[in-house]
């Protein structure tokens, strides 16, 4: 699809500019620009992919046509969680994100996206108000990555090669931290009730050798329950020289006590319940905090903004926090590995807690938590449907089914027009046939008993 020789979806494709830039940089075609890849390694001939669409019309179309296949969560009444949420962004959240000034802006130097650091140097300040620490870095890809960067970063300071992780986390992230772990840091993992879906203590303090640089645990976890063992767990982990690494869900901390204060070295978690929408491969960044000391700074491999006065009395700048610490600067000396982050979801974050405050923050983890409250009272009222874990719920509440299978159940749901829950049955067997519902903001009283309603006309 060309005009003219020049691609329309492809900066400085015309004939005469590519001629340009060859002279600039004195090759006679691009050809010669790959003289350092083997002939055997090159491929000749034509890729078998389809012929170019003729038009921007066609294209769109085309594209509308694949998504069509798909069902979002926004087309029918959703109750998946489980690390991606169905939660309200606010009209001003999308307005300020899709500013030029941000939107179309890659990190780098600010001469042409003036104000973006100051707004990345806001966020890290309301999500370090939020977890109780000074230090936050600017986004990783997900949790998952935050996560097994907090283990990493646990591991170099104290110089230990295992890490603590709990059995009842996401098995999706449990394999993200796997991979980007080992085996530099192995990662054990540690049992929890299947009564209450809390920590096993006990396990905990066998687990606890002078080999474990950390002990990594969620609060809220993986299947919905506040980690009431928190304080202790990290107190034993503490008492034989292991660090604490606490993961939360950010909207957690309008009712839940600030890491940093029951004994959390680092704090790791997700942004995308921060004003940001669900996305299939997107909308997912992970955020990490610390102590602001210079031993812990020297161990971030993200990206820190601060700022710093200038030579005008009462003005300040904003810029990079010991940038020579990273893998621009050290290469293959460096830490970790940082790449392309998710700052444009950093400003969405940040725009979402400022519009709300701490006392609105405060009012939606409360409404969450009734939420899921009222929902595990009406599903235990279910004939052959239970709840099996008796702690403390925030926003997601584990159904057990006595007679269907998780897969039959969300089968006949979706033909009522309803998303169940994620299917625990494989990852956690011993909570039988168990779905991971999720409860929010957007769910009123009528849309939690419509799910009940249904799952007692299903499994009866």
């Amino acid at each position: 699809m060309e005009t003219n020789g020049a691609h329309p979806y492809i900066p400085n494709s015309a004939p005469a500019l590519k001629q340009e830039m060859l002279d600039s940089v004195g090759v006679a075609s691009a050809d010669e620009l790959y003289a350092a890849i083997p002939e055997r390694l090159r491929f000749r001939g034509r890729l078998d992919v389809p012929e170019a669409l003729a038009s921007e019309y066609e294209l769109r179309r085309h594209l509308e046509t694949l998504l069509s296949h798909n069902t979002s969560t926004s087309e029918v009444l959703s109750f998946l969680g489980g690390g991606c949420w169905p939660h309200h962004v606010p009209a001003v959240v999308d307005e300020v994100v899709n500013r030029a000034e941000f939107m179309t802006s890659y990190y780098g130097e600010t001469h042409g996206d003036h104000g973006k650091l100051q707004a990345l140097f806001e966020y890290a300040s309301m999500v370090g108000e939020l977890v109780g620490l000074d230090a936050v870095s600017l986004p990783t890809y997900d949790w998952a990555t935050a996560a097994a960067t907090a283990i990493s970063m646990a591991a170099r300071r104290t110089g230990r090669p295992a890490a603590l992780v709990p059995a009842s986390t996401s098995p999706e992230r449990l394999s993200v931290i796997r991979g980007y772990c080992e085996p530099r840091t192995a990662v054990r993992t540690v049992g929890f009730d299947p009564s209450t879906g809390l920590l096993d203590l006990t396990g905990l303090e066998a687990a606890l050798g002078d080999d474990v640089a950390c002990l990594y645990l969620e609060t809220p976890g993986y299947l919905g329950v506040v980690e009431a063992h928190a304080h202790e767990a990290l107190a034993a982990a503490r008492a034989r020289g292991a660090l604490g690494v606490v993961g939360v869900d950010p909207l957690s901390l309008g009712v839940l006590a600030a890491p940093a204060r029951y004994g959390a070295d680092i704090v790791c978690g997700e942004l995308q319940p921060l004003g940001i929408h669900q996305g299939y491969g997107g909308g997912q960044a992970g955020f990490l905090a610390t102590d602001d000391s210079e031993e812990w700074i020297a161990e971030y491999p993200t990206f820190l903004i601060g700022l710093a006065p200038t030579s005008v009395s009462g003005e300040y700048g904003f810029g990079e926090v010991a940038w020579e610490r990273i893998s621009y600067v050290q290469r293959g000396d460096a830490h970790e590995y940082t790449g392309t982050t998710q700052n444009l979801w950093a400003i969405g974050a940040a725009v979402y807690l400022a519009l709300l405050g701490p006392q609105g923050l405060a009012e939606l983890g409360r409404g969450l938590m009734q939420r899921a409250s009222y929902a595990a009272s009406r599903l235990a009222e279910v004939p052959g449907v239970s709840v099996p874990l008796s702690g403390v719920p925030f926003k997601e509440v584990v159904a057990s089914f006595e007679h269907a299978t998780v897969a039959g159940v969300n089968r006949e749901l979706r033909r009522r027009g309803i998303f169940g829950g994620i299917d625990l049955s494989t990852a956690f067997p011993d909570l039988g046939q168990a779905a991971l519902l999720c409860f929010t903001e957007i769910h009123s009283r009528t849309d939690i008993d419509r799910l009940v309603d249904a799952l007692a006309e299903i499994v009866r």
